[in-house]
């Protein structure tokens, strides 16, 4: 893995799965730096709460084509209950 830091939500630490995506896509990671830590702890939560690794992957390959088009929050979810 890289030593590049990437930023984190407010609550939840960036699982190791979502950094080396990020690291990844150049583009993703530039709308992940420019949201809020609020948002990055939405997008986080989003990825983690998926009970089965199949939904996981799903939702980190849906959120780096979110994140790439400039979205800056998960769409059509309820929102972390961590907050």
């Amino acid at each position: 893995m890289t030593n590049r830091k990437i930023a984190i939500g407010v609550v939840h630490k960036i699982p190791a799965d979502l950094q080396k995506a990020l690291v990844a896509n150049p583009k993703a990671l530039l709308t992940w730096k420019d949201i809020t830590p609020l948002a990055r702890n939405e997008w986080i939560c989003w990825v983690t709460s998926a009970k089965q690794s199949e939904t996981r992957n799903r939702r980190i390959k849906v959120g780096l084509l979110k994140l790439n088009s400039g979205m800056r929050r998960p769409c059509c979810w309820a929102g972390c209950i961590h907050r």
